[in-house]
Order: structure tokens, then sequence, then C-alpha cells
């Protein structure tokens, strides 16, 4: 697996702070993933997994998140989705975690509630540096079209042990299993965006009473 180096940031003015970008590469023996994140970006999204509700999900990450995002994967989808399905949330995660840096300057917490007509999910947040997920979707069909609806949690799970980001994830309302998962993406997009901004009152430090995250 190789990580790109990210550009240090001059802490001297938040307004010298560099681009935000990542990029990982990596390649098992099921998968190939390579990932490139701008966190300062306008939600330009190229993403191409084989898995084409993973694909439409991704774009609303990139899309309400204002990051832009590239993605292309080839994995074992003549099995399943699973692996391709998991190893892009590991991947993206680690680019995440890599673009943040030591994560100084960022707001760090982030939260949102998302509707999708008869559908409602709230998201809360924190690059803690500690990797927690808290789960509450209730999906009602097992199947969004050919994607398995299990795999939203696996994905969540990839993304918050790669990223070292506490996330819970709740559902207030919904029948619908594509508003669901759809709401808990635009949700969690929505909440990354405020997390990761960084914040002018104190660019410079970390946001941690520890001074480190």
């Amino acid at each position: 697996m190789q990580i790109s180096d990210r550009p240090s940031i001059n802490t001297a003015n938040s307004n010298d702070l560099l681009p935000r970008i990542a990029t990982v590469y990596r390649k098992t023996g099921e998968t190939e993933v390579n990932v490139t994140v701008n966190l300062d970006g306008t939600g330009i999204c190229k993403v191409s997994t084989g898995v084409p509700f993973l694909d439409h999900m991704l774009h609303q990450i990139s899309s309400h998140g204002l990051i832009d995002l590239e993605i292309q994967a080839t994995g074992d989808i003549e099995i399943d989705d699973h692996h391709t399905n998991e190893d892009v949330g590991i991947t993206l995660g680690l680019a995440l975690a890599k673009a943040l840096g030591d994560r100084k300057g960022i707001v760090r917490f982030g939260h949102f509630i998302a509707p999708l007509d008869e559908a409602l999910v709230q998201v809360a947040l924190d690059f803690s540096g500690r990797p927690h997920l808290t789960y509450g979707l209730e999906i009602p069909t097992q199947r969004v079209g050919t994607y398995d609806t299990q795999l939203v949690r696996e994905f969540f799970v990839a993304i918050v042990n790669n990223s070292q980001l506490t996330l819970h994830l709740r559902q207030l309302d919904g029948i619908n299993s594509h508003h669901i998962i759809e709401a808990g993406f635009k949700a969690f997009a929505r909440a990354l965006r405020m997390a990761v901004e960084i914040d002018s009152r104190r660019a410079n430090t970390i946001p941690s009473s520890k001074g480190v995250l």
C-alpha cells in the first residue's frame, strides 16, 4: 500500500493553509483501490468501483461534503460486492486521515440531520483519533437493486477504523431502504464538511485540550 506525501502546513497564518490533498493506493489479493481526496474542493467526483449503488453514495459524500473525490476500484465482484465495498471504505478512510494530517486547525466536530422524503437520519461525528461507530440504521430490505444493504454498516466501519473517527449514525424515521441509506450518506457528508473546515479562531492549533488528536 502506498500513501502519498502531504504538503506540510504553514502555521504562520490560516490563509496560508495548503490544499489538503492525499492519495492512497491499496492492493490486496481481492481488490485494487486508488483514492484521491481534496478536502478543500468543490464536490468534483470521479468514481468507478464496479458497484453502482456504492458509486451513487460516494457521489453524495463528494457533492454534499464539498470534497473532490477520485476513486478507481476493481475487485472480485463476481463473488459479491463485500470486498470492494469494504476496501473502498478502508482506502477512503486512510486518505481522509492523510489529508487531515495532525488535524491542526479543524473544527473537529460535525453534526447534521438530513431528510429525504419520509426518511430522516442524524449524524454526529468527531475526528477524535479514537475509532468508534454507533450504527442505528434499520433498513427494511436486504437489497437495493443488487446492493446488499448489510454492506452500508461495513462501509462505515471501514471509514471509522481507518480515519480514526467517532461516528454516531441514527435513523429518526423512514420506511424506504434507498431513502434511509441515502439520507445517511448525505448527513454524513454534511457533518464531515463541518468537521474538516478550518476554524479561523484556532487555525494554528490542534483542537484538543491534550494538544494532540
